[in-house]
């Protein structure tokens, strides 16, 4: 891959590792950016050169497009890889970096802002003859165009903001006297989250599961689709658990999500890795939801399915090179899925939780694949995104992948911070996961399932509490053949660790 040999990585984190070891694995030199805060992270130590951009918050560091292409001219380097988040889908670092000089690998900044305005991109897929939910879209500040469309979209209905996304934005609708305040509500939100307060109204599909479709484009009028991602396991509008290949799909509908998947890419001049997201009806229906343009989080379900490494195919399209296969030469292999393991609290709304993560392991077992930017030692703060690692794993078939799922998360081991591996756990055991019916409500209607009561508080802890308190000790009950006061003698759910 002669046109590129340094490349810096405007990002951190998990992501920031992976496209280290695709850049090395394929000749070139990886550059890493750090915060303040990030100065002894996993991405800087593994990196052949790293450069301080700036403080902790994002907007201080990661989100400096002058601080990042000055590290980038600082370092001699050819090429700007921003992973996702942050800067990945902002038009105007894209172009700023071409204009510098450097090789962008990402789509055309022609793409990325065409595909970046949700109501834009709708507009776009119409005329591309590609499937759109039924909805209503307006620049207005007003909320009367709103509510005089609302009947004729019908309800429920979702209120969306059309500058973003990752669930921010959003609101469901069931009757019309709630639609006032979810229009203000979803207009504060995206103008804090995106600078941007235009939203647009979309019929909500009921019982929906989401599903996306990988595609791959080079400079040479090539576009492939690699085939789908299930993502509807969802906490609040946030994906946690993603297979490949969806267990909705037949191979007819594969096929034509897939064309529609090329066309939606062809129709914006669309070159390298980018996604096009769909809702699917439970009648067997779909329509294009948006285009992520850019490397997804879930990339690696669809790596381990198809035997490519997306990095390092996004890396040689953007060194010019055209894709080295062709749509007939591609077959999904077994199954696999990924489970996010996030330092947060299910128990509190899935609130991110902070804390030093004093270990951290995952199962060295055939079939397990884990990405992560964390390591022991490390703060996880509220500065960035609570993501501790993905685990990944491939099977035969999608029981099979389960299993080994369950068996990965059963013998890892995080201590610190909160964190959701029980929770995912549960999910994976519900026997409407294991049958595949799962649609992006399954989580918010099945807490109380996958959220089992607490077990009582052992008697060590009562002992602790009281003698913080300075109460007098109660005697512990005695249990059969063993020390009465011992806390050892318990046999409930304490332990030490996990």
């Amino acid at each position: 891959m002669p046109a590129l040999r340094k490349c810096l990585i405007a990002n951190r984190g998990e992501i920031a590792v992976r496209i280290l070891r695709a850049c090395r694995e394929n000749g070139i030199a990886p550059v890493a950016v750090y915060s303040t805060a990030d100065a002894s992270a996993r991405h800087v130590l593994l990196a052949d050169e790293a450069y301080a951009v700036g403080d902790a918050p994002p907007a201080l560091s990661y989100l400096k497009v002058p601080a990042l292409l000055a590290a980038a001219q600082q370092a001699g380097c050819d090429s700007v890889h921003p992973g996702y988040g942050f800067l990945a889908e902002n038009a105007a670092f894209a172009q700023a970096v071409q204009a510098a000089g450097l090789i962008w690998v990402g789509p055309p900044p022609a793409a990325i802002a065409a595909m970046g305005v949700k109501t834009a991109a709708r507009a776009l897929m119409q005329a591309a003859g590609v499937p759109v939910v039924p909805g209503f879209q307006s620049d207005s500040t007003a909320e009367a165009p709103f509510l005089a469309a609302a009947a004729q979209v019908g309800l429920p209905l979702m209120v969306k903001a059309a500058g973003g996304g990752g669930g921010k934005g959003i609101r469901i609708v069931r009757h019309l006297d709630e639609l006032p305040e979810a229009l203000a509500a979803a207009r504060r939100e995206a103008a804090h989250a995106f600078g941007d307060g235009r939203i647009f109204l979309e019929r909500y599909i009921e019982h929906g599961r989401h599903v996306e479709i990988q595609v791959l484009a080079d400079a040479f009028g090539h576009t492939v689709h690699l085939f789908e991602r299930e993502c509807s396991t969802q906490r609040r509008h946030q994906k946690i658990i993603e297979e490949a290949p969806s267990p909705a799909l037949t191979p007819a509908l594969r096929q034509a999500m897939g064309a529609a998947a090329v066309a939606a890419a062809q129709a914006v001049g669309y070159v390298n890795a980018g996604t096009v997201e769909f809702i699917l009806s439970p009648a067997g229906e779909f329509y294009f939801l948006e285009m992520n343009t850019r490397l997804q989080v879930e990339h690696p379900v669809t790596e381990l399915i198809t035997g490519l490494d997306l990095v390092a195919l996004q890396l040689r399209i953007a060194a010019g090179e055209p894709l080295p296969f062709a749509q007939a030469d591609l077959s999904p292999r077994g199954h696999a899925i990924e489970c996010r393991l996030y330092a947060e609290d299910p128990r509190s709304q899935f609130v991110p939780a902070t804390g030093i993560v004093q270990h951290f392991s995952v199962p060295l077992l055939p079939g397990v694949r884990v990405d992560s930017g964390v390591q022991a030692g490390d703060a996880i703060t509220l500065h960035y995104d609570p993501l501790i690692a993905k685990i990944i794993v491939h099977a035969p078939d999608r029981p099979a992948a389960i299993a080994r799922m369950q068996q990965a998360l059963a013998e890892t081991v995080l201590l610190g911070p909160l964190h959701n591996r029980d929770f995912l756990q549960a999910v994976l055991a519900h026997p409407e996961f294991a049958a595949g019916r799962v649609d992006t409500s399954f989580v918010d209607t099945r807490l109380a399932e996958l959220l089992p009561p607490l077990p009582p508080l052992p008697d060590l802890a009562l002992i602790a509490a009281a003698l913080a308190d300075g109460q007098t000790v109660p005697a512990a009950p005695a249990a059969p053949d063993s020390d009465p006061y011992s806390p050892w003698a318990r046999t409930d759910s304490f332990s030490l660790g996990g």
